[in-house]
């Protein structure tokens, strides 16, 4: 089998924004507590932050991390997670029939974005809370001092404001399962007066509107429409989310899944430029994809903690799925989907980052290790900053139940001008054969390859343990090389590659 790719250095999608690589930190399971906080662990800095952990966050080079939920926040009041530990509430967390310690809040948080070296993207309560709350927060985060809640602020031991730019207003209100759940009208309405407000504070901030929470939702895509004809003016971004599973254990349509994230986002963006029209607007609103990941492997377990939890137990193992290498591909496919919608997708978030559907796994008082999928959102994330290349690509393709024709070979390109790189992420869905590729470089002159790594096994369903965390890892490649103004590469069969190019 064969594909070829032409790839012009003058045909590009858009410049990738930085915080498409972002992630998401929700107060849910194990995702702080015993997560990024653990006091006794060996690794524990003076605030209780474990250092492996960091470590590992670090690498990944996350611009962004949203905060603190996910449906968590749809109840959540701030105001618990300030001041000194031992005078915070512990409250009983509806949305996951949990209990909650605060003894992570807004500090500890944002003293751990500084410390991995990523920025806060915050998250109001627009379920059982609404504008007054909202902007009460915001003045605290964001007011230098000399009022009420700024004053708070720095009795409480942070004297300069942390300047957070970016804020969702509320999360997943389409969803019957959240705490204060709204149509469309009512919680469009809500967000336009939260977002006026907040705007009357400062006009320069970045707010996100709830979109759906999946687009099975029986009230997509008319949400959208409804709620951004509320909000159009009064904010930049609206959010989507999408998790991915493979329950039936067929391989080849699980990984066409991303046929239909690519017509979500298809459908939001037309939906976007529809509002736009209406309104005779200039202006334009993109997407913000903050929650998406691999979501399958845990449900059963979940379904019995939470049914039969017995009460209300604090940060018990909830959401743990252990990836495989299968998902790598799955995670791959959604990172090359948002390279190549760059131009509408501007932040999205895997959700989430440790322990919870997470690309990184800890053990109490053990070993924090990087889970299979770790590797693509990290090479992504990395290597996948600058400008977003227009490939054509053709291939040999396949049907699946998201899409007649699904091509074997998946790849993004990114050009990056500041150190004159060429980054191809690539994925073979062919489960038998390997594929010959090839890369015509039009514009790139001189190009030789950097670095070429691989990610293959012979188990779909391998996964990297505690004591065995290196089952599934990437290796450097070979075969890859550019002749004649051509890269060519063999992808064997269901694997992953990122190739790097000095051009």
């Amino acid at each position: 089998m064969k594909a070829s790719v032409i790839a012009n250095k003058d045909f590009t999608i858009a410049k990738i924004d930085d915080r498409v690589y972002g992630a998401f930190l929700e107060h849910l399971g194990r995702a702080v507590y015993e997560g990024i906080y653990e006091p006794d662990h060996p690794t524990a800095d003076k605030d209780g932050m474990r250092g492996d952990v960091a470590k590992l966050v670090k690498d990944l080079n996350v611009p962004v991390v949203r905060y603190p939920g996910g449906n968590f926040v749809s109840a959540y009041n701030w105001e618990d997670g300030i001041g000194p530990r031992e005078e915070r509430p512990t409250r009983l967390d509806l949305a996951w029939h949990t209990s909650e310690s605060n003894k992570v809040g807004i500090h500890e948080f944002a003293d751990w974005c500084a410390t991995v070296g990523t920025e806060m993207m915050l998250a109001v309560n627009l379920g059982s809370r609404g504008v007054d709350d909202a902007r009460n927060f915001l003045e605290y985060v964001n007011h230098p001092g000399g009022s009420y809640w700024s004053d708070l602020r720095i009795k409480n031991g942070r004297k300069e404001p942390w300047n957070v730019k970016l804020w969702c207003l509320g999360n997943e209100m389409d969803g019957p399962w959240q705490v204060g759940h709204k149509d469309a009208d009512e919680y469009g309405k809500l967000a336009a007066n939260t977002a006026r407000a907040m705007r009357m504070f400062d006009n320069k901030l970045e707010l996100v509107v709830c979109g759906s929470s999946h687009m099975d939702m029986p009230t997509f895509p008319d949400w959208e429409r409804i709620v951004l004809e509320h909000t159009y003016d009064h904010v930049d971004h609206i959010s989507l989310h999408m998790y991915f599973a493979n329950r039936d254990d067929n391989t080849p349509n699980y990984l066409g899944l991303s046929e239909k994230l690519d017509r979500y986002i298809e459908t939001v963006a037309a939906t976007i430029k529809q509002v736009k029209a209406k309104k005779k607007s200039k202006k334009d609103i993109y997407i913000s994809f903050d929650e998406w990941n691999v979501w399958y492997h845990s449900n059963k377990k979940d379904r019995e903690i939470l049914d039969g939890n017995g009460g209300w137990p604090h940060a018990p193992g909830l959401l743990e799925d252990i990836y495989n290498f299968e998902d790598v591909l799955m995670v791959g496919l959604i990172l090359n989907t948002f390279i190549r919608r760059s131009d509408v997708v501007k932040i999205a978030c895997i959700a989430q980052l440790v322990n919870v559907i997470a690309p990184i796994m800890t053990e109490k008082g053990g070993p924090a290790w990087a889970q299979t999928i770790y590797y693509p959102y990290y090479f992504a994330s990395v290597y996948g900053r600058g400008t977003a290349l227009d490939l054509v690509t053709s291939s040999p393709d396949y049907e699946t139940t998201h899409s007649p024709k699904t091509a074997y070979v998946d790849v993004s390109g990114v050009r990056n001008d500041e150190d004159g790189t060429l980054t191809f992420f690539l994925v073979n869905r062919h489960p038998t054969e390997s594929i010959d590729s090839e890369v015509s470089l039009q514009g790139f002159d001189n190009a030789s390859v950097i670095d070429h790594q691989v990610m293959t096994h012979a188990d779909l369903k391998a996964v990297n343990t505690a004591r065995k965390q290196d089952e599934v890892k990437p290796r450097a490649g070979s075969g890859a090389k550019v002749a004649d103004g051509r890269l060519t590469v063999s992808l064997p069969p269901y694997s992953y590659q990122m190739i790097r190019l000095k051009a």
